[in-house]
């Protein structure tokens, strides 16, 4: 049986990536809600107990991350070749970050010295940037390397590092103040701000199709149950409502669910390469050159094939 023969638009046309798996998105899911738990662990001013726990769960977090990506290599063995390139790659500067995060996240833990949590709180905080950046230094996947994808990955970090953080006040029997309640709410506002934001900028700026139908297929969920619901579940809080524990635990884990949803989708659904274009169209004799083309991308007025 033959195979059928493709044309060239569609061999042209953006392809989903295939090079990182489920096993590279669980890093950037865990790894960032976990680098802004210590961070807001260190600040947080709780009693010892739920403090000790949210640093234990933000070091967990982040080592499964990390595990995670580590079976991805073809060679695990060969993973110290990432501390050779500080200089050029985001992905080196993370494994000397989490180095940091696991010296001092694990002495604050033990020692629950202020100083330490907070350098604890710094590396965790430098660690979710050195994944956002990593995400947008790769070139030829669109969604990825557009400006608004490091804020993006940056808040929705944070906010789920805060959701994080009111799952553990609530499970402790610790209570939750105005302040984490507060921070918690404007947190998702950036995020849904930024959100938004990061996907108006795709669609006026041009991206493939098929990144866009994912992402714009995601939209009205990720509006619903990581931002009114869980907002309003705050604000509720804030309002003196009975179960204020409950209302703060049901909108963290709203935050951290959709959080995880959207770095899914992002990384392993939404990833679709540049595919190729051409800039006119050569004729053959005499006339005009064709238009630009490039196939499987979103026309925007007055953007050239490139």
């Amino acid at each position: 049986m033959k195979k059928p023969v493709l044309g060239a638009s569609t061999l042209a046309a953006p392809k989903p990536q295939k090079n990182w798996d489920w096993r590279a998105a669980s890093n950037f899911i865990a790894g960032g809600a976990g680098g802004a738990l210590l961070f807001f662990a260190s600040i947080g001013g709780f009693e010892p107990a739920p403090t000790r726990m949210a640093i234990l769960l933000a070091l967990i977090l982040i080592g499964c991350g990390l595990t995670c990506v580590w079976f991805e290599i073809g060679r695990p063995l060969r993973a110290m070749n990432v501390y050779r390139h500080i200089a050029t790659s985001w992905m080196t500067r993370e494994a000397f970050v989490a180095l940091a995060v696991f010296a001092t996240g694990g002495l604050a833990w033990l020692l629950l010295q202020p100083l330490l949590a907070w350098l604890a709180g710094a590396a965790g905080l430098a660690f979710l940037y050195s994944q956002a950046r990593i995400l947008a230094a790769n070139k030829g996947i669109p969604a990825w390397r557009h400006p608004r994808s490091v804020p993006l990955m940056v808040a929705t970090g944070l906010a789920e590092g805060a959701g994080f953080l009111s799952g553990v006040a609530f499970l402790s029997g610790a209570t939750i103040g105005f302040w984490q309640a507060a921070v918690l709410l404007a947190l998702i506002a950036i995020r849904a701000l930024i959100w938004n934001g990061y996907l108006a900028g795709l669609t006026v700026e041009g991206a493939p199709e098929s990144a866009l139908r994912v992402l714009n297929g995601i939209a009205s969920r990720l509006t619903l149950f990581g931002h009114v619901l869980p907002g309003f579940a705050v604000l509720a809080a804030l309002a003196g409502m009975p179960g204020r524990g409950a209302l703060m635990f049901a909108a963290g884990s709203m935050v951290v669910a959709s959080g995880w949803f959207l770095k899914y989708t992002l990384v392993r659904r939404a990833a679709f390469t540049q595919g190729l274009a051409v800039v006119r169209i050569p004729v053959r004799g005499g006339g005009p050159a064709g238009p630009a083309v490039k196939p499987g991308w979103k026309p925007v007025p007055g953007a050239k094939a490139g």
